[in-house]
Parts: structure tokens; C-alpha cells; sequence
């Protein structure tokens, strides 16, 4: 088969390599579309992934070709979204199944090969269906769409508060869809570019703010009849970012953190004392809850998607071919043009 493999960072080779070999309790799934999480850019370029060599890509969705036990033939022919966690089982996260938790996990993509090829070998307990109804590019997108919810599900309550999302990226429009179906009263939008505000308002997102050219604080009291938001979302993972959301968020407010830092997160004192002195409550997040097809993040994302509610699919931006993957990268890592959300198709 054809797959990307990481030989060393930043050596990204597309060549021939060895079909997986089927295994029990494992399906072989070939790749029909792949999309690139944020993630992959640092993972490829900057710091690899846990060895070498290994095919990157934990966002795809496919088709199940092959099984290695009879009772799991009939889902030969399945369309299927993929969970990339791979639990062990025994650790108490595990036991007591919140699975994403898991202290000693695999993982598609960084740990084991992914979903940069042609065909994928996936545990059968990782495989969710797909409905008909549902594409494979919409397939791809569930990890980052469980990601978003899971985020949000960490919060006491959503139902009629205001919400502010700093970072509207792939997540954070994501999350923006997801506050509306949780029926947040205001969702606001900050950002750096006019593109993320038209791709916001094509979501049905009008109150959005461009650091570069409004002030955010401004932005924040206008919208909020200077009370400041109920909810403040972190989504970019740098000191600003930071800082601004405990300035924009009322007292006893909540601040959700989801980004990854990008280095180091250091509080200024006079910043630090916003957590204090607004009596905040701040929660953390990561990845998304998933139960072998039992009901999760995941069964929920595939009904939002279903039922409408969720347009996953207005968030992909480029959709390029399989043997193209380089160029999407580029993409990314130049920033040389606008995006949201990039896929590899077949």
C-alpha cells in the first residue's frame, strides 16, 4: 500500500510499504478521508513522534475491508469513524471507564501507524459505524468534534450564559456549534483574521472581534452590558490569550482552557489576581469520552451531525487529494493562505 511515513522529523516519506496484516480483535480499515489536526504540524516538523518510523494521522474514517474473527464479519463493508485512543485497560482512568484518561495508552497516529495510508489496522472496540447519511469527510472530523464537546461538558452549566471562544479555529467554531445546540444564550467570537469572521458568519456567528483592528475589551463590555461573559473559552494557548480571557470573564465566571500551549504560560501578577479576586472557576479538558460505540461524545456528535444541528462540514476548507497530503501540511505550517479545517480524500 501508499502511506506517509515519518522517518525522522521532518523527513515525511510518501512511498510503497507493507499492507497490516489482520489480527484478532482488530479490523483493517482502508482510508477513504483523513483530515490534519493542528497537532500533526509540530508532531511531523518539530518534535516527531514517539518512534520512528510511523505513520502519522488520528482523524479518518473509512472502510472495513478485512476482520480476523468471525464474529465480527458483519462489519466487513461498514463505514466507519475511528476513536484513536487505545486504552489499557487496567489503569484505574480505564476501570473505571473514562477511557481518555488512560495513563498507559496507544494511539493512532503518534504511538502506532495512523490513518496517512491506505489501510489502518484499528482495534474492532475503536470502530464507530457510520450512518449513511453521514460522508466520510464528516467521518474524519468526529475526533475533533468529540473534542469540542467533551470541552464543553466540563463546564457546571451552558443554557443561557454568554460565551466568549478566543481562538475560533477548527475547535473553537466547533465548540461555537455546540454551544448553540446547548441553547448558550450569546455566543462571541475573538480572533486574528477577516476570513475567520466570514467563515463564522457563514455558521451563523456575527459577533465576532479582530484583535487587529478592534479592542477586545470594548467588544467584550458592549456585548455583555459591561457585566463581562459567564463563560470564557481559552483556544489558542498562549499568555495573551490567557490574559484576555480573565479580563473579559465576569465574577464568579468560568474559564475553559482547551489549546495546547504553544510554550510556556506565564501570569503576570496583576492577571493572576483576576483569578482570585473574580472568585473564578477554571476547568481543564481533554480529548473526548468514547465507549465502543455505547453512548458518548462520539453517538452524540453522530446525532447532531445527523439531525443537522451540527455542520461539520462547512468547516473544510481544503479538500485535496490522497497523494497530496505534503501540500495541505505546507499549508498549515506556512500559513500562506486561509483555513480551517484540511482533508485528504480518496
Amino acid at each position: 500500500m501508499k502511506a506517509y511515513v515519518l522517518e525522522a522529523v521532518n523527513e515525511l516519506v510518501y512511498k510503497e510499504v507493507e499492507t497490516p496484516k489482520c489480527k484478532s480483535g482488530y479490523a483493517l480499515v482502508e482510508v477513504k478521508a483523513a483530515s490534519i489536526c493542528g497537532s500533526d504540524i509540530p508532531r511531523i516538523f518539530e518534535t516527531g513522534t514517539y518512534h520512528f518510523p510511523t505513520i502519522p494521522g488520528h482523524e479518518f474514517s473509512g472502510i472495513v475491508r478485512e476482520v480476523a474473527d468471525e464474529a465480527y464479519e458483519d462489519l466487513v463493508g461498514e463505514k466507519v469513524g475511528v476513536f484513536p485512543l487505545i486504552p489499557c485497560r487496567e489503569c484505574m482512568p480505564c476501570k473505571e471507564g473514562i477511557y481518555e484518561l488512560c495513563r498507559n495508552y496507544n494511539y493512532l497516529g503518534s504511538r502506532c501507524d495512523g490513518g496517512f495510508a491506505e489501510y489502518v489496522l484499528v482495534p474492532v472496540w475503536n470502530l464507530l459505524p457510520l450512518p449513511a447519511e453521514v460522508s466520510f469527510e464528516e467521518g474524519a472530523m468526529l475526533e475533533p468534534i468529540c473534542v469540542a464537546r467533551h470541552a464543553l461538558k466540563q463546564l457546571q452549566k451552558v443554557q443561557g450564559k454568554t460565551v466568549c471562544i478566543f481562538g475560533p479555529g477548527t475547535i473553537g467554531l466547533l465548540m461555537a456549534q455546540w454551544l448553540r445546540i446547548m441553547e448558550a444564550s450569546e455566543v462571541l467570537l475573538v480572533g486574528t483574521k477577516k476570513e475567520q469572521a466570514e467563515l463564522a458568519a457563514k455558521l451563523g456567528f456575527d459577533k465576532f472581534c479582530n484583535v487587529n483592528t478592534q479592542n477586545v475589551e470594548e467588544f467584550i463590555q458592549r456585548n455583555t452590558k459591561e457585566q463581562g461573559v459567564d463563560i470564557a473559552i481559552e483556544g489558542v494557548g498562549n499568555n495573551e490569550t490567557l490574559a484576555r480571557c480573565l479580563q473579559a470573564v465576569k465574577p464568579s465566571g468560568d474559564l475553559l482552557i482547551v489549546a495546547n500551549p504553544h510554550g510556556d504560560v506565564q501570569i503576570e501578577k496583576a492577571v493572576f489576581w483576576q483569578i482570585l479576586r473574580k472568585q473564578l472557576k477554571i476547568y481543564g479538558t481533554w480529548n473526548s469520552s468514547y465507549h465502543g460505540g455505547l453512548d458518548s461524545d462520539w453517538t452524540e456528535a453522530l446525532k447532531a451531525i445527523v439531525n443537522g444541528d451540527l455542520k461539520a462540514s462547512l468547516q473544510i476548507t481544503h479538500k485535496l487529494p490522497f497523494d497530496e497530503l505534503h501540500k495541505g501540511l505546507g499549508i498549515m505550517k506556512e500559513r500562506r493562505e486561509f483555513y480551517n479545517k484540511v482533508m485528504i480524500i480518496r
